[in-house]
């Protein structure tokens, strides 16, 4: 499976950007996918998660209420972001991780355990 990020810019502190993450390849399986985003020099951390089969979501900061996550017929995997702030500055990475459920979607991006990820989509957000 193949990840390809887009959607990824630069905006002013309060707007908004929508990422989408297309997946090539066998897309007939159900995923878990999640979006990622890391810093130089930060550890990668999560921002949301979802389950394609189901629609089982993982929210990152879930009283935030800044982030959504949701996906199409064709297992693409949007995250909306909200009132961005410089501190939402960073490369957003798309995985995913076939044959999963519900249950396994908030362990396995809590471990990181995806098998596939993209190359990632740089935000960036000015004052």
């Amino acid at each position: 499976l193949h990840l390809v990020e887009s959607g990824g810019g630069s905006v002013q502190a309060g707007g908004s950007l929508i990422l989408s993450c297309t997946p090539s390849g066998d897309t007939s399986s159900a995923y878990c996918m999640a979006w990622f985003r890391q810093t130089p020099g930060n550890e990668r951390e999560a921002a949301a998660g979802i389950v394609t089969s189901g629609g089982a979501r993982y929210l990152h900061n879930p009283g935030e209420d800044r982030f959504t996550i949701s996906h199409d017929n064709a297992n693409n995997v949007y995250l909306g972001m909200n009132n961005l702030g410089v501190d939402d500055n960073a490369t957003y990475y798309c995985a995913a991780q076939p044959g999963c459920s519900a249950l396994d979607l908030g362990p396995l991006i809590v471990r990181q355990g995806f098998t596939y990820w993209g190359q990632g989509t740089q935000v960036t957000v000015s004052p």
